[in-house]
């Protein structure tokens, strides 16, 4: 039995017992522990209701709790953190150990598991597996992507069965009925070929079907047909064709012209020396026709970065009817002002007001593509076309300045023609050639973007949309509301590899109806 005794004096406390021995408890003493646990209670009752909310309740006895009140009020890490600790060390080390040559890679998670189980793996050996399987399986993904890129470039610089179709079976057209044969445009039509009051178009292309898309729609979207001519230029091999299309299928009120390269005295090798460097330049020839995985480090670039090399390297860039655009002036000396359309375009609104643009005797109305809401397609400045690092380039040229965008331009030929733009455009594809295409590789864009520096004319965006051939994710509300909306990249509406998407844009303008395209099975 225990008994308590405190002294007369009031200055201590005696504990007594039958079993121990009194023991003497001063009030200071007694005083310090009461202040101590006061101190040390809330923390308790605090730490208590954490552990509890975090699923002690659970706990059935004081010892249970104790075991998870005791580290947090020792300060000690309970062994999940340390595990933790342990498991990083050995990713740590497993990421800067050599992986041995020979090593056997399970095929998937599942076989790392067994095979951890089977071959009883410590802890390192599994990490280091492991990265092994995730490095191989990075370096298939960067393969199989530079494969698709690669079969996607020769889908895109290939000729669709039902387009080459079409183009043989107009030719056969051409040769066996005289109607298909008929001047193009009439007789007492031709003096608006040089009539400036009309509106005139220039296209240069040897796809008859884009051709007769990019025709349609703009005939289609005028609200005075009557006052459009197309200038159709086209190579030798396709004339026939050409000519036939649009032979058999009139665009009244609309006139057309079709004519071949091969029609225009002034295309000499004297006025157009890009056709000699064209013909006769090994190194331009096997960059454009060669391998295009050859040389290339496949491991040091990005797939975006390889793409854009392909892209540089279609052969159409070494096509005469993607140069043309530089001899306008020329190749119509009696016209003023004309608008130059691509051939993968659509024209979605009346183009007229075009004419009335005041360009302040700038030579070219065009697009900016350095600001927009699409920052993939409108990021483009001459770092993006030109290589700054050669001298040349750095000296002339500012890497910061904004590009713009060929496919719809407005040209002002009185003014084009008191300028040197030629001759600037032919000097600086030629110091490219000697160089060996170190200053720029993609194309006619950036000559073009050098020549015709200080005559560019801004004109707002919503003239002419463009990266609908290689952003799927375009938004088609501003597709819609676009004047001109532009495939430019590799996937063409025509191709199969083309956005499924965005194609009923283009071929709405398609004549479903018509014989040669039904028996050519067009995008069937």
């Amino acid at each position: 039995m225990m008994q308590l005794h405190i002294s007369p004096s009031m200055r201590s406390i005696t504990i007594s017992s039958s079993k121990v021995a009194a023991r003497h408890i001063s009030y200071r003493t007694l005083f310090h522990t009461i202040l101590i646990l006061a101190f040390l209670l809330p923390f308790v009752f605090i730490l208590t209701a954490l552990v509890t909310l975090e699923g002690a309740n659970k706990c059935s006895s004081i010892d249970c709790l104790g075991r998870r009140l005791g580290p947090r009020l020792l300060g000690r890490v309970d062994d999940s953190e340390r595990l933790a600790r342990d498991f990083y060390k050995i990713l740590n080390e497993a990421s800067t150990q050599d992986i041995p040559d020979g090593l056997k890679l399970p095929d998937s998670f599942n076989h790392l598991v067994s095979d951890t189980k089977n071959n009883h793996y410590d802890p390192k050996t599994f990490a280091l597996v492991l990265r092994a399987m995730m490095e191989k399986f990075e370096r298939d993904i960067r393969q199989t992507k530079f494969a698709e890129l690669t079969n996607k470039h020769f889908a895109a610089s290939s000729i669709p069965k039902g387009i080459h179709c079409l183009s043989l079976r107009l030719t056969d057209e051409y040769s066996s009925n005289a109607h298909a044969r008929r001047q193009l445009p009439s007789p007492e039509r031709l003096p608006l070929l040089s009539d400036n009051a009309h509106h005139h178009f220039i296209l240069s292309t040897d796809n008859i079907l884009a051709a007769s898309v990019v025709v349609s729609s703009a005939v289609q979207s005028s609200s005075n047909p009557e006052k459009i001519v197309f200038h159709i230029i086209t190579d030798k091999k396709t004339y026939a064709g050409m000519h036939s299309w649009f032979a058999l299928n009139s665009v009244d009120p609309a006139i057309v012209e079709v004519r071949g390269v091969h029609q225009f005295d002034w295309l000499t090798r004297e006025n157009v020396p890009v056709l000699e460097a064209l013909e006769s330049h090994n190194g331009l020839m096997n960059y454009y026709h060669g391998s295009h995985v050859a040389g290339a480090n496949l491991s040091e670039t990005t797939p975006r970065r390889f793409a854009s090399r392909l892209q540089s390297r279609s052969p159409k860039y070494i096509s005469l009817l993607n140069h043309l655009r530089i001899y306008i002036p020329e190749l119509f000396p009696n016209l003023d002002k004309v608008v130059f359309l691509d051939d993968d375009v659509v024209v979605q609104r009346d183009l007229a007001p075009l004419w009335d643009i005041d360009l302040g005797g700038k030579v070219n109305g065009a697009v900016e593509t350095c600001h927009g809401e699409d920052e993939r397609v409108m990021s483009k400045r001459l770092r993006n076309y030109f290589n700054f690092s050669h001298p040349q380039i750095a000296k002339h040229l500012n890497p910061e300045e904004c590009a713009w965008a060929y496919g719809m331009n407005v040209f002002d030929l009185k003014a084009w023609r008191k300028t040197n733009i030629r001759e600037t455009y032919h000097s600086w594809l030629r110091e490219n050639l000697k160089s060996n295409l170190t200053m720029w590789k993609l194309g006619t864009l950036p000559p073009a973007l050098i020549a015709f520096k200080g005559h560019v004319h801004v004109i707002d965006s919503s003239w002419h949309m463009l990266g609908l051939g290689y952003q799927s994710q375009t938004n088609t509300e501003s597709i819609r509301k676009a004047a001109v909306i532009h495939y430019n990249g590799q996937s063409k509406p025509w191709l199969e590899i083309g956005f499924e998407h965005l194609r009923p844009f283009w071929t709405k303008y398609v004549n479903y109806s018509n014989d040669f395209i039904k028996n050519c099975h067009i995008l069937e």
